[in-house]
């Protein structure tokens, strides 16, 4: 059974406010001093933190470690009057935030210039392990053509500066920004991969091809295809559903996903403005469709992989629980909705509960 790993981003929010606070000093070694499974590192900005899986194999273990992860941060944050917020991107800002400490984080606010000012995103990414190499890359170009509607089902990030964007993945917006993102081209084979990255490393797009934003890519570290599309999502649940349709795209047959990269960059924009009222490019057969139409194509074309792998439930309950109360920009809206910044603060809470540790 193939196994994946899961790395989630958030963001300290001020628990009255709902703006980024800095970690206290020493938060996130405190905090890995009790992680028994899995990783917290710092990320880009000191407002935030990235808790990482150790490899899995199943949903359930990869939930386990996910609220035991998130359980931590949000003990630390209640202990700083803070929330650790898994949103794509925070509901307000004051642009006072500073770069987390480290050479590479200082070159890339060098060359991202004004970007960093408003580089305020926090995503999910999956690795799902793909061991020969060729494979990896016929995996990658089977996911291109899926990405806008994994997109539509997964975006969690509709405020910015504390006002509806109009976007439900307004963090998918500011990625766009960046040299290298949004969907990669086709690739002929593993050399064609190397190439191209080599080729935006030359012009000094990027540093290396482990900072490629493409929506997915190959990992520079591990054996595996890592989709890095989906904002950052409200609950663990909401996280496994997304990687058990990422590990079951990458497992499934070849023929399934067809497109080229400007209808499927124009569905990702359309997925990041409409979510799953959007239209997009069907990946089996190249036409327009409802995104839930093609949700349910994507369904019936990883079904045996799901069903093989003990998923299939999972997953499609998990789509039903989206028919039925919305997506995470829209659960989010309706909470601000219903009961301003106070539904917001509880919804963010409920994703990392203050555990006892």
């Amino acid at each position: 059974m193939a196994r994946f790993g899961v790395e989630e981003e958030f963001v300290l929010l001020d628990e009255e406010s709902l703006v980024p606070i800095a970690m206290g000093d020493g938060t996130r070694e405190r905090i890995t001093e009790h992680t028994a499974i899995g990783a917290v590192s710092a990320e880009y900005l000191t407002c935030q933190l990235e808790c990482a899986t150790d490899p899995v194999t199943t949903t359930t273990d990869a939930v386990t470690q996910l609220r035991h992860l998130r359980g931590l941060i949000g003990a630390h944050a209640g202990g700083q009057s803070a929330i650790a917020a898994a949103s794509g991107t925070p509901f307000a800002s004051t642009r006072t935030f500073a770069v987390s400490p480290s050479q590479h984080y200082d070159d890339v606010a060098a060359h991202l210039a004004h970007i960093t000012r408003e580089h305020e995103v926090n995503g999910l990414h999956v690795h799902v392990e793909v061991t020969d190499d060729e494979e990896r890359v016929r995996a990658l170009n089977r996911v291109r053509g899926w990405l806008p509607v994994l997109l539509a089902l997964t975006g969690n990030s509709p405020f910015v500066d504390g006002l509806h964007s109009g976007f439900a993945s307004w963090r998918s917006i500011l990625i766009r920004r960046l040299p290298s993102s949004w969907c990669p081209p086709r690739f002929r084979d593993l050399d064609d991969y190397h190439a191209h990255a080599a080729q935006l490393v030359d012009l000094q797009a990027v540093p290396e091809a482990a900072s490629l934003a493409w929506a997915v890519r190959l990992s520079a570290r591990f054996p595996t295809v890592e989709l890095r599309v989906f904002d950052a999502q409200l609950l663990p649940e909401d996280t496994v559903f997304a990687a058990a349709l990422s590990r079951a795209i990458v497992l499934t047959d070849d023929r399934v996903s067809i497109g080229e990269i400007d209808g499927i960059d124009a569905s990702l924009w359309m997925a990041a403005r409409s979510g799953m009222n959007a239209r997009v490019v069907d990946p089996t057969t190249g036409a327009v469709a409802d995104a839930w139409q093609v949700a349910g194509r994507m369904l019936d074309a990883t079904r045996p992989v799901l069903a093989e792998l003990g998923d299939e439930d999972l997953v499609e309950e998990h789509l039903e629980r989206i028919r039925r109360i919305g997506t995470g920009a829209q659960r989010q809206l309706q909470a601000f909705d219903r009961d301003g910044v106070a539904g917001l603060r509880e919804l963010y809470r409920e994703g990392a509960p203050a555990l006892a540790r």
